[in-house]
């Protein structure tokens, strides 16, 4: 059994990576300030006997005495993470620097949930770790994209300067349960919108690509992460290389449905990637021979699922 410090806890992937680790009989600590978190991801642990939880944010340092420490806070959607662009660089990078010194302290084994965004636009397909991106660095996606490559910096930094046993995983995109409903990213964005009944809306003609994980893919991928020898740093991209048109993606959708929703096209905002997979073969190498198991279609009836019981509770 280990103490292990899950921050961004209460958060669509952080919720699913905390119930996985009590279920493997570890004690957790979940800190999470709500900023895109719910307490309603994190409620059915609550009353579990090795489950803890903390109201902070990551900007603020914090003392414990943990193993393991999965540093998942900072907001994930464009939505999200460009409504206040000052504080998600904070929370990246003072973040980082706050669970860096705590795992220093305390000798724990850190890993950072980075993203495929340090990408950026790739002019590499698929995207293999030793890309180094095509970001914007003053773009209305530079505060998520260039927070999350200061962060890696910090990282590398802190194992060479102070020998901290540190992980590093990009992560593409997840779906899944415990999505937040207005969170703008484009499944649930599409889902909530067949729901509704209210026209799809796709930015630009559709064409540009994306490659989908379920959520218990990635929590296999990330823990099998920290598990690694400690001369394994990563990064390692965790995600699904199966790669779908944004018009592939809301036709499947409607059909899953059964929605007469129709499909609306709207400008494609600035920086905006065409197309994005990635490249796994590091991942299936170096973790135990991981790769996803769940596909699209039976990803998506169970977010669905979610989301009808979602609105459901909403209208009551």
């Amino acid at each position: 059994m280990k103490r292990i410090l899950v921050t961004g806890g209460a958060g669509f992937i952080g919720s699913h990576l905390c119930q996985r680790l009590l279920n493997d009989g570890h004690d957790v600590i979940c800190l999470d300030n709500y900023f895109t978190g719910s307490k309603q991801n994190i409620l059915p642990m609550l009353g579990h006997p090795m489950f803890e939880l903390v109201r902070q944010d990551v900007t603020h340092p914090y003392f414990a005495e943990v193993d393991e420490v999965y540093n998942l806070a900072c907001p994930a959607s464009p939505v999200h993470y460009q409504y206040n662009p000052i504080k998600t660089i904070k929370t990246s990078v003072m973040g980082a620097i706050n669970m860096l010194g705590l795992a220093k302290r305390v000798k724990a084994r850190i890993l950072q949930a980075s993203t495929s965004e340090v990408y950026g636009d790739p002019t590499v397909h698929p995207q293999p770790e030793e890309y180094w991106g095509n970001v914007n660095p003053i773009g209305p996606r530079s505060c998520y994209d260039e927070g999350k490559r200061c962060a890696e910096s910090l990282f590398m930094n802190y194992h060479v300067q102070n020998d901290v046993k540190i992980k590093i995983v990009r992560i593409f995109n997840t779906y899944g349960p415990n999505m937040n409903p207005n969170d703008g990213r484009v499944v649930s964005n599409f889902i909530v919108q067949a729901l509704k009944g209210n026209d799809i809306t796709i930015f630009g003609d559709g064409s540009q690509t994306r490659s989908f994980q379920y959520v218990d893919d990635l929590v296999e991928g990330m823990v099998r992460m920290m598990q690694t020898p400690d001369n394994f740093l990563g990064p390692v991209n965790i995600g699904n290389p199966n790669e779908f048109t944004m018009n592939e993606l809301a036709e499947t959708i409607l059909e899953l449905t059964g929605s007469s929703s129709k499909i609306v096209f709207q400008p494609l905002p600035p920086d905006d990637p065409r197309q994005r997979r990635p490249d796994i073969s590091l991942a299936r190498e170096a973790l135990n021979g991981w790769e996803p198991k769940v596909q699209l279609r039976e990803g998506l009836k169970n977010t669905i699922a979610y989301f009808e019981q979602l609105l459901k509770q909403l209208e009551e």
